[in-house]
């Protein structure tokens, strides 16, 4: 049997089909306003990941578009991600600038197949235990990665990891420079006091020109304020030669236009060492633009494609390093002010593209003077915005096994990497999974209330119910059925119940036919009864019926019993005398 491609259907094309003028006004305005968004974020993820701030503008430009053109969200909106910082910087470090493009483009293969073959659709399966731990892990490294440039130290290269940067701050600690400290502190005092400022100039006003200008400037309280911290600090440092390091001092600005189409230097030999960082970029890619996606559906009351979304992201992450780009995914804070602004379709998006290329053709030159200060109080604020810091909190409310996961997680985001986080995360939540799933399975002996009308047990036999799932994580209990030393009266049968059995596996089936031979030895029979239709399905497929019986294997427990006295043992009426003891778990 061939399986199943998922077909290549963009959401742009769903949307087309009944577009109108009042559509594209409302997806104009809002392309516009995540454009001027987007842009001290591309360029503050850029510098923050160890690469030119036209980087990210670039990624933001041609992945944003992409991602929008052949996505499987309406409205989601794709480019340079906070998350993309620590990882991106780190492998910069450890491989070089040529490798993270080409383990973007390697990234940008892997996610689309990922999407082709449908596992798209099993992403939304990671535990929300393991996505708030790295997420807050994150959040943590990109805060710490800004310390530099908000404090103004003077440290030449800065190390990736946790301990190294956490050392390399305390050796330069006397490197603190006062205008950079007081251009932070006030840039990010801004971005967090403008919701409240703008609130308050909206509702000024008496009917005079001059409240009525006030008013109507107050329109511009609709931009978020990294918007407004970007302008305002630009200008103050170029009006007054604020000694700041800026885009220029430190990048020479930004050049006007997108750049030329380059291939990656590609070698074989150092490929074979990127398998880590590619798996890395594309698993967090996944997890981003679907986690966004998600949250984009529930604002607008919507749902994505999950299998299209990651095809167009693996489009955008194989075009973007041919063009200079870094990783992309989707983004949450720029898709939520997409939705908030009005928009109605991915043209949105496009829009918001092609916002940030005329930016780049028109003001670039005005970006040598943004200053670096600025751009880490933004980070900070994201970083702060980034991270779901009450779970901590709440983590009393929940159980061990959500608690172990998370912080598990955190911990190994924080000191390690992204990978090692998500692949214990991923092993713990396993391992919980299957003893949670064991301990719900259990082995009773059959009750007298249980037994048929008018029946009993007969000397020799042995009868039990078993409920739950029988896999290699409960074979356990299956096992405790093997110990029959203690038997004074000598076992001729053993009947299992398995009305309640909704699983068994290959582990499972090999531990009943342990079973089968222990009894088989004694001279006594196993008969099984009652089976649903996969436990059927699977004792039929495998052969295993022929070694039991097609006569040991019976509808119901009145049909085993009856089986039993077949056997030379004859059922009796009177109440057995095991069956009158209360029903004990078997234990391993």
């Amino acid at each position: 049997m061939a399986f199943p491609l998922h077909p290549f259907k963009p959401y742009l094309l769903k949307s087309l089909r009944a577009y109108d003028r009042e559509q594209f006004a409302a997806d104009l305005i809002s392309g516009i306003t995540v454009g001027v968004v987007a842009l001290p974020l591309a360029m503050a993820f850029a510098i923050a990941s160890g690469t030119v701030p036209e980087a990210g503008i670039f990624t933001a430009i041609i992945a944003g578009f992409l991602i929008s053109a052949l996505g499987g969200s309406r409205v989601q909106i794709g480019g340079p991600a906070g998350a993309f910082i620590v990882i991106v910087y780190g492998i910069i470090q450890q491989y070089g600038l040529a490798n993270l493009l080409l383990s973007t483009i390697m990234a940008g293969v892997l996610l689309f197949i990922m999407g082709l073959t449908r596992i798209g659709s099993l992403i939304r399966f990671i535990p929300v235990a393991i996505i708030i731990g790295f997420t807050n892990g994150i959040a943590v490294l990109i805060a710490l990665s800004q310390v530099k440039d908000f404090l103004g130290m003077k440290i030449k290269n800065m190390p990736a990891d946790f301990f190294g940067a956490v050392s390399a701050i305390l050796e330069n600690i006397d490197t603190v420079r006062a205008p950079a400290l007081a251009m932070s502190l006030i840039s990010l005092a801004l971005i967090v006091a403008w919701p409240r400022l703008a609130a308050a100039i909206g509702k000024r006003g008496d009917g005079s020109p001059r409240a009525n200008l006030v008013k109507r400037a107050a329109g511009m309280t609709r931009l978020p304020g990294s918007i407004i911290v970007l302008v305002l600090a630009t200008a103050a440092t170029a009006a007054f030669g604020l000694p700041l390091e800026t885009i220029g001092s430190k990048f020479g600005g930004i050049p006007q236009g997108l750049p030329a189409f380059a291939l990656p230097s590609f070698d074989w030999e150092k490929a074979r060492h990127l398998v880590g960082p590619t798996i890395t970029i594309a698993l967090l890619g996944a997890i981003e633009s679907l986690l966004c996606a998600r949250v984009a559906d529930g604002m607008i009351e919507d749902r994505h494609d999950p299998n299209q979304e990651l095809m167009a992201q693996g489009i955008a992450n194989f075009v973007a390093p041919f063009f200079g780009g870094i990783p992309a995914t989707g983004t949450i804070a720029r898709t939520s002010t997409n939705v908030r602004a009005g928009a109605r379709s991915p043209v949105a998006g496009i829009v918001h593209a092609f916002t940030l290329l005329l930016i780049v053709l028109v003001a670039a030159p005005l970006a040598k003077n943004v200053p670096l200060a600025a751009l880490a109080a933004i980070l900070l604020f994201v970083a702060w915005n980034m991270g779901e810091w009450r779970e901590f909190a709440r983590l009393k409310h929940f159980n061990s096994t959500y608690r172990v996961t998370m912080l598990a997680t955190f911990f190994l985001t924080v000191v390690f990497d992204l990978t090692v986080a998500v692949e214990a995360g991923l092993v713990l939540a396993c391992l919980f999974f299957i003893y949670r799933i064991s301990s719900l399975t259990k082995i009773e002996p059959v009750a007298a209330a249980d037994l048929p009308a008018d029946m009993g047990i007969a000397p020799g036999v042995r009868a039990y119910r078993l409920f739950g799932s029988l896999f290699f994580g409960a074979i356990g209990k299956i096992e405790a059925l093997l110990d029959f030393d203690h038997d004074e009266e000598g076992i001729k049968a053993m009947v299992l119940d398995m009305h309640h059995v909704i699983n068994i596996d290959t582990t499972g089936l090999d531990t009943l036919e342990v079973l089968r031979k222990a009894l088989a030895r004694r001279g006594a029979q196993l008969i099984i009864c009652d089976l649903n239709p996969q436990p059927r399905s699977i004792i039929t497929r495998t052969g295993y019926l022929l070694n039991l019986g097609m006569e040991n294997l019976l509808p119901d427990l009145r049909s085993a019993l009856v089986r039993a006295a077949a056997l030379g043992i004859t059922p009796v009426a009177d109440t057995p005398p095991n069956a009158s003891e209360p029903a004990q778990e078997a234990q391993p």
